[in-house]
């Protein structure tokens, strides 16, 4: 199973999914992140990077920008916001079956679909990102097991 998270900058929300799916160590799990407007070769937010590392979670990340290639490769694609995911349906048609946000797939959007965005935040921000991310992580990975 190939994952996609997709965030707008691809230095905050999505790479933190990444690395926190990543670390869980799922065998037959690949995961990639990027960005619908992601500049190439960014690193995460220095917020973000300190939040991983608080978790002990190691994770070398450099932004990409969403390609053809990223929507063809990937099984799964999960967007932080109902806006992303609105993009990439429209931008790759063949993509729709297998987009949702995070919290449609684990039906926990609750009237929101959107992922809080840190950017620009404080670490106490990347913080509740982190841990509303984990949190859904977690369910996604009941709901695909």
């Amino acid at each position: 199973m190939n994952i996609l998270f997709i965030c707008t900058g691809n230095t905050c929300r999505s790479p933190m999914a990444e690395a926190i799916l990543k670390d869980k160590n799922i065998k037959g799990i690949s995961v990639r992140s990027a960005g619908i407007y992601a500049m190439d070769g960014q690193n995460a937010s220095q917020q973000a990077q300190k939040v991983l590392e608080e978790h002990n979670i190691k994770h070398n990340h450099s932004s990409k920008m969403l390609t053809e290639e990223d929507v063809n490769w990937a099984s799964t694609i999960f967007t932080m916001t109902s806006n992303h995911k609105f993009f990439i349906v429209e931008t790759y048609p063949s993509a729709a079956n297998k987009t949702f946000t995070i919290k449609e797939f684990v039906n926990e959007h609750k009237g929101n679909h959107d992922v809080l965005d840190p950017y620009g935040g404080s670490v106490d921000i990347y913080r509740k990102t982190y841990n509303e991310l984990t949190e859904l992580i977690e369910k996604i990975i009941k709901n695909i097991s």
